[in-house]
């Protein structure tokens, strides 16, 4: 241990520990912002220095580590003056329309500003020149960015995408992809994680919720929402409710309360897709058994952003996906076909939102796959964030609302469709299925949760033999059937290099986009809760072991359309309505001419993403302004450098003056 003093106070600490870990282990707060633990961790803003006694400088606290007999202070004069500056000089270059902002109140930089006491920014001139760039999922607005480089960290880090990275040096510096292009035209997935932790409004999920506003205000639309069943654990957090407190019930009331006509669940889809999936899993496993041949092993189709990522980064093993379209999609075709005709409902005047954890799945919903008879599966997506900030500008009391029921018939679901919003819970609840199915026997595991797969290790696995099949499926007597489980890009790709590599050892692989799963998709909530997943995931688990019926195949509403509709699972019908293909894109979209850039010139209320002539275009522009006359780029570089030199005049003024104070008698 070692031992040292924070502002007077004696403490214990263990070796390697940082000064900014060693005071908040302590209750000592000292302010940060670029700081993300485990994550960012390069003391770039400096907002957390302090003063660390026979030190010649201020040490950034987050980088810097505690020694044996240290003397730390934290709230010195010279320290507080410090960050105020340092505040103001990220202020000077930052977009300050904090009023009009979508992060005002629950930003991070205003945050700041209040603790340290700034009252006023001393720094003006010029300001570096950014854009706005929207894709269908994600909207980067550059003039809010504070070059913290969570993102980066993130996107690199912890996802390992490498879209985004620093671009460009001083006064032009920016957090982009490649050649600053738009983030729609380049392999982004679209997971989101980067909007989460982003601490200003400068990343954000793309908004949707005029659109929804103006199709309940349609009196000539019909209105269907459903929910995601990751949306019921976290979305209580909106309104000062804890982590993890399930809000079935208070969902469905409020979507009434908001003016939708129907209020489905996502998670009677997520039945459907487990009798869809689990039938194609077993096909394709017997015919891999059997000499038919079959692609193994079959992977889940539930992610959009994974489905992005390995269209992007392993395009020739598409045939391992799973064909089923993810759940939200499944009902909104059968929103469109099924309960339109058995309503007498036109479905070109059906608009259907879905409530989701997460930003990809806006980038699904405009995919030319999800669409049937010419018209969008949904037509809307929202975040968790984006249903929150429509129930408070309703005025709805959401913690005062009495719980309701989803309408049927496409609202009723077992406790297997709760567990999808969890890494593990779409594989536990294709298991629970399929072993039933072989065997006529309940899985073999405690409350029916496969232990191995539990949990929020990054590649979990699991073997599960097959003793006494029923006859229809004899083949698989004897039969381990290796599975595996991973959430996150970085799990992704040790398995697909697995695949590559043709060493894979498993039947079938579930991947999910985000770290966690859905709990913790680019569209919930953002939390300083370090055990927020585990909270969330408890709370899933709970709702699934309180229903009566836990297997997808137990679902009477889902056994009822195939009885009335869709015939049986993989049928004609099936494959028509729940079942897709996907689209090889390749690192650099060289195999597709489709993106997903927004125009942000002209409204665009179709979302009609841009082709990649256009994008192409827009680069040019920029490089168009290199061409200019050389007396031209001279004046603007002479220009730049006279702001450049003022700014550093301002700024060696204040830090003289610091200075001073502190050696003052």
């Amino acid at each position: 241990m070692l031992h040292l003093t924070i502002n007077g106070k004696p403490i214990e600490v263990p070796e390697g520990t940082t000064i900014l870990e060693a005071a908040r282990m302590n209750s000592i707060d000292i302010p940060s912002l670029c700081y993300l633990k485990d994550q960012n961790v390069i003391g770039s803003c400096r907002i957390c220095v302090v003063e660390v006694k026979g030190a010649k400088t201020l040490q950034a606290s987050c980088i810097t580590q505690a020694a044996e007999g240290m003397e730390i202070y934290t709230n010195s004069r010279i320290v507080r003056e410090s960050r105020k500056v340092l505040y103001e000089l990220i202020l000077s270059d930052h977009d300050k329309d904090c009023l009009f902002c979508k992060r005002n109140q629950h930003c991070e930089l205003q945050k700041l500003g209040v603790q340290l006491g700034v009252e006023r920014s001393r720094f003006e001139g010029e300001r570096s020149t950014r854009r706005v760039d929207s894709s269908v999922s994600i909207t980067r607005d550059l003039s809010k960015c504070i070059l913290c480089r969570r993102c980066v960290s993130v996107c690199n880090n912890v996802q390992e995408t490498g879209v985004l990275n620093m671009q460009n040096r001083g006064f032009k510096t920016e957090a982009s992809p490649a050649m600053s292009l738009p983030l729609g035209a380049v392999n982004c997935t679209f997971c989101g994680q980067c909007t989460v932790v982003c601490p200003v409004g400068a990343l954000r999920e793309t908004s949707s919720t005029e659109r929804v506003w103006g199709a309940l205000n349609d009196p000539k639309k019909r209105t269907v929402v459903q929910i995601a069943p990751a949306v019921r654990v976290a979305i209580g957090e909106e309104f000062g409710l804890p982590a993890g407190t399930l809000c079935t019930g208070k969902l469905a009331s409020a979507l009434k309360e908001l003016g939708f006509d129907d209020v489905f669940d996502t998670n009677w889809a997520a039945d459907l897709t487990i009798m869809e999936e689990g039938t194609e899993f077993l096909g394709r496993v017997k015919d891999a058994l059997t000499g038919g041949g079959a692609t193994l092993p079959m992977i889940t189709s539930c992610s959009p952003g994974w489905i992005k990522y390995i269209e992007h980064h392993y395009p020739e093993h598409l045939g391992h996906l799973s064909t089923c379209k993810s759940p939200h999609t499944m009902m909104g075709a059968i929103v469109k076909s099924y309960y339109a005709e058995s309503q007498g409902f036109d479905p070109k005047d059906m608009f259907v939102v879905s409530v989701m954890p997460c930003t990809a799945k806006k980038f699904e919903i405009d995919r030319r796959e999800m669409q049937n008879g010419g018209l969008k599966n949904v037509d809307a997506v929202l975040t968790t964030r984006e249903l929150a900030d429509m129930i408070h500008s309703a005025g709805i009391d959401f913690v005062s609302l009495k719980d309701s029921t989803f309408h049927n018939p496409l609202g009723f679901s077992t406790g297997a469709a709760d567990i999808f919003g969890v890494t593990g819970g779409v594989m536990e609840a294709a298991l629970r299925t399929v072993y039933e199915l072989v065997t006529g026997r309940e899985l073999p595991f405690d409350k029916l949760h496969v232990v191995p797969i539990v949990g929020l290790d990054q590649i979990k696995e699991a073997t599960i033999r097959i003793e006494e099949p029923l006859p229809a499926y004899a083949f698989l007597k004897g039969v381990d059937v290796r599975v595996a489980v991973t959430s996150g890009f970085a799990g992704a790709k040790k398995l697909m290099e697995q695949i590559n590599a043709g060493t894979s050892p498993y039947h079938f692989i579930e991947i999910m986009g985000c770290p966690g799963g859905c709990i913790t998709g680019g569209g919930q909530p953002r939390s300083e809760d370090e055990r927020i997943r585990v909270k969330r995931m408890a709370a899933l688990y709970n709702e699934d072991e309180s229903k009566l019926l836990r297997k997808s195949h137990e679902n009477p509403l889902v056994i009822k359309i195939y009885q009335d509709y869709l015939d049986k699972p993989n049928g004609h019908r099936s494959h028509e309505l729940l079942h897709t293909h996907y689209t090889a894109r390749g690192m650099h979209n060289q195999l597709t001419d489709e993106v997903f850039v927004l125009d942000l010139q002209k409204p665009q209320p179709a979302r009609t993403p841009l082709t990649p002539g256009v994008v192409l275009g827009m680069s040019r522009s920029r490089t168009d302004l290199q061409d200019n006359p050389r007396v031209m780029a001279l004046e603007a570089e002479n220009a730049n450098l006279r702001a450049e030199l003022a700014e550093t005049q301002d700024t060696v003024t204040v830090f003289k003056r610091i200075i001073q104070e502190r050696n003052a008698p």
